[in-house]
């Protein structure tokens, strides 16, 4: 009788143990981001799933009662998190398939329009490779994070982490799954994530510290026509032939990207270019945030490395948000017509959340500043920038792995 009862309330026994207790903060942590997306509505869309896969991830193992043996519910062999993860994070089909659908999101026309804020895109990638390089003196102090004189662990994580700077989830995810950094996914993803989602957070305080209120009420021009139909259609053929000749690494995700603006573009794919904005974009969204969440698993997402990635990931974040911001600046040394600094935060990969964000300043110190085009030209720049950044970070650690 007593066996049938630890049996049959496992879960209640489990949540008494230590490793019980982690559950619980997993739980903690869980809804923490359910509140965040509900409440204060920061990118429900992503870190409700997040939320709600984390809770999957750390219920209570189910008791085998032939063997004895416990296995996660939803995380043994079968359990559908881990067919999740191995049908679309472990061989890239998620992140290939979002940004088929947020290439069919973006219209290129106001960047084509000027094409000088493609290297806000790139200044806005500095924090990546700061971060890269202070992750790599910092993560050999964790105890037990590597063996001693494995430099290669190192290198792969810290190539993961300055991505996430970028605000970009999927070239996070892909430069992860790359390096076979199953064990660090749940920090990585959640930080890459969750950033995005705290882009109205963390930016305006930045920008603020970076520009004054003058530099902020500088003023652009901005006409309204859109570029010609050909010019559209021969940008993502273009861009995918020039970054997979330079940064073969990008290939995947550029093509997806430019694939889904092509379809968009072309004019004669309509129904295809609505499916890859909102049924082909809601779908994956919810698969791949769920799965997210499933790879936070208490036992190496309660580690000294989470506090550690997470922090390196805000720092490269916000080092990013600065590069843009003081690249501007540094132009208008030279420029008779000056450029709102703020613009350049907008080259992260964070579309079109930071444009947004961008905009809304500029109307807050003058309700007749409209710069939400400039924004998001700096912005789908920010989005190339990203994953030919994401492409290079993995080829140069390739080159330093040996392979």
């Amino acid at each position: 009788m007593q066996q049938i009862l630890s049996e049959l309330f496992s879960g209640v026994v489990y949540l008494c143990s230590v490793e019980g207790l982690k559950t619980l903060a997993m739980f903690v942590i869980a809804g923490v981001l359910i509140y965040l997306a509900i409440k204060k509505d920061y990118e429900p869309t992503l870190l409700l799933p997040i939320g709600f896969g984390c809770i999957l991830a750390n219920l209570p193992p189910i008791i085998d009662a032939v063997s004895g043996t416990s296995a996660p519910s939803v995380l043994g062999e079968s359990g559908f998190l881990s067919v999740l993860f191995n049908a679309g994070i472990a061989n890239e089909l998620f992140p290939v398939l979002i940004f088929i659908a947020v290439g069919a999101m973006i219209d290129f026309s106001p960047l084509l329009k000027d094409p000088s804020m493609i290297f806000f895109g790139a200044a806005a990638q500095f924090g990546i490779f700061m971060t890269f390089l202070l992750s790599l003196v910092l993560l050999p102090l964790i105890p037990g994070l590597v063996a001693e004189g494995d430099t290669n662990m190192v290198l792969k994580l810290a190539s993961a982490i300055g991505i996430i700077g970028a605000a970009d989830g999927p070239t996070t995810l892909y430069v992860a799954n790359h390096f076979d950094l199953k064990d660090y996914m749940g920090p990585i993803s959640v930080a890459a994530y969750s950033y995005m989602a705290l882009v109205p957070v963390i930016q305006p305080p930045v920008i603020k510290a970076l520009t004054t209120r003058k530099e902020r009420m500088i003023r652009m021009d901005y006409q309204e026509d859109r570029c010609s139909k050909l010019t559209l259609i021969l940008f993502p053929i273009i861009v995918t032939i020039v970054a997979g000749i330079i940064v073969p690494m990008s290939a995947p995700l550029v093509g997806s990207l430019m694939f889904g603006n092509l379809i968009r573009e072309c004019g004669v794919l309509e129904r295809l270019s609505k499916t890859a904005q909102n049924e082909l974009a809601n779908l994956v969204t919810i698969v791949l945030g769920i799965t997210v969440g499933g790879t936070m698993v208490a036992d190496k997402f309660l580690h000294p490395t989470t506090a550690l990635i997470l922090l390196l990931g805000l720092f490269a974040f916000i080092f990013d948000t600065a590069g843009g911001v003081l690249f501007a600046k540094f132009l208008n040394l030279f420029r008779k017509k000056k450029i709102n600094p703020m613009i350049g935060a907008a080259g992260i990969s964070a579309f079109p959340m930071s444009s947004r964000v961008i905009a809304k300043m500029a109307l807050k110190e003058d309700p007749s500043n409209f710069i939400l085009m400039q924004s998001t030209s700096a912005n789908v720049s920010g989005q190339l920038g990203s994953i030919v950044a994401g492409g290079m970070v993995i080829s140069l650690v390739s080159m330093l792995l040996g392979g």
